[in-house]
């Protein structure tokens, strides 16, 4: 039963949430395409991601940092390679988070994605069927422009959800992104597992415990 504390919207970070992260095996076969030790392809592989997460590097621009950076000149041939082992880096999705999402929008909560993601991962998901349906909005910022914890793409959330700052929760695993909801009034937890979630965060604030998931 809702009390006076639990929030009319949740809304989900992507990677690390809704999806769990990809183990560094998950990125062997884009190291194999530059002839990169992993822990190496990793470090570049996240070195300019937040230009590529707002747009402002399309995925060739992005892969050619990558490639200039292992002192290579990319193959563009191997672009579509590339663009889909980085989609297949996040499709483990984690299926309870999910379900209990929808099971929030059955109880009246409103619920939303706010990812930082780039433009070739969130039209995947859309295309992906089903994937978006328990999902009242979705925040990605390939779209707005805007990356997590500047606070454009927290308002766009909000805006898309019709509810004020403290009526929302907020989860993502990166602290420095809770840091920037929490700056602008939002509730925000640093999700690390549902285990760990499920166990304190929905007692917390008063949210519906899933039956069996």
């Amino acid at each position: 039963m809702p009390s006076d504390k639990t929030p009319r919207a949740v809304i989900f970070d992507f990677g690390g949430v809704l999806c769990f992260h990809p183990s560094d095996e998950r990125f062997s076969p884009i190291a194999r395409v530059f002839g990169l030790p992993v822990p190496e392809l990793i470090s570049l592989f996240w070195e300019n991601r937040v230009d590529y997460d707002a747009a402002r590097l399309n995925a060739e621009s992005y892969w050619s940092s990558i490639a200039a950076a292992a002192g290579q000149k990319l193959d563009t041939a191997v672009l579509p390679k590339l663009v889909r082992y980085e989609v297949e880096l996040w499709n483990n999705y984690d299926q309870r988070v999910l379900q209990w999402a929808a099971g929030l929008r059955t109880r009246g909560l409103r619920t939303a994605i706010l990812s930082n993601l780039p433009r070739v991962l969130g039209e995947e998901l859309r295309a992906t069927p089903g994937f978006l349906d328990p999902f009242d909005h979705v925040t990605f910022s390939y779209e707005l422009g805007s990356v997590k914890p500047e606070p454009a793409i927290y308002q766009d959330a909000l805006h898309g959800l019709g509810v004020r700052p403290a009526e929302a929760l907020f989860l993502d695993d990166r602290p420095e992104n809770v840091k920037g909801a929490l700056a602008l009034g939002l509730h925000s937890e640093v999700f690390s597992t549902w285990e760990d979630f499920s166990q304190d965060g929905l007692l917390r604030y008063a949210l519906p415990i899933p039956s069996r998931i």
